[in-house]
């Protein structure tokens, strides 16, 4: 069939398939495959007036707002550096994490105010934070951090107490008599 055939029924689109020579099919991995485009961002970047991309992370009862520009690393909350404001190691490293992931270490300056929670579920909600503002301003980078699960909101939190009880689910006493 030529290219100014039309096809009518399936019949003839069976026909126009078969006419066609088929791709050789290689079983090896190591065969070279033809070069694809490079995957275009799905998204666009989101950035304000000043250059920054903000974001919303929650981890526990704590919200953080982040925003993140290109910078030398400086990562400040609540006003102060993060070694004054999270002590811990450990609560700096769960902050680091996103740029780890994306080898951005040192490029970006945070900004974050954090309520509500205890110091680890802050360190939690600037970490979402991050890695969401972090996907904005670079959404090429969106892939790495979801792979590494930083995009998802942890959904636990604490228990609620029910009536009749001494805690979420531990019972009073028991007493015989």
């Amino acid at each position: 069939m030529s290219e100014t055939d039309t096809v009518s029924s399936l019949a003839d689109l069976k026909d126009l398939t078969s006419a066609a020579p088929a791709a050789p099919v290689s079983a090896s991995p190591e065969a070279p495959r033809a070069p694809s485009a490079p995957a275009a961002p799905l998204r666009e970047r989101e950035i304000d007036a000043q250059g920054r991309s903000y974001a919303t992370g929650r981890r526990k009862d704590a919200v953080a707002r982040v925003w993140i520009k290109p910078g030398s690393g400086k990562i400040t909350v609540n006003g102060r550096d993060q070694e004054v404001y999270f002590a811990r190691p450990t609560l700096r490293l769960v902050i680091n994490q996103p740029f780890e992931v994306a080898d951005r270490s040192g490029q970006y300056d945070v900004i974050a105010t954090v309520k509500g929670g205890g110091l680890s579920g802050q360190a939690g909600a600037v970490k979402h934070g991050i890695s969401q503002a972090l996907s904005k301003f670079e959404p090429a980078l969106r892939s790495a951090v979801k792979a590494a699960g930083f995009l998802t909101r942890d959904p636990r939190v604490v228990e609620r107490k029910k009536y009749g009880r001494a805690k979420a689910r531990k019972s009073f006493q028991f007493s015989k008599r």
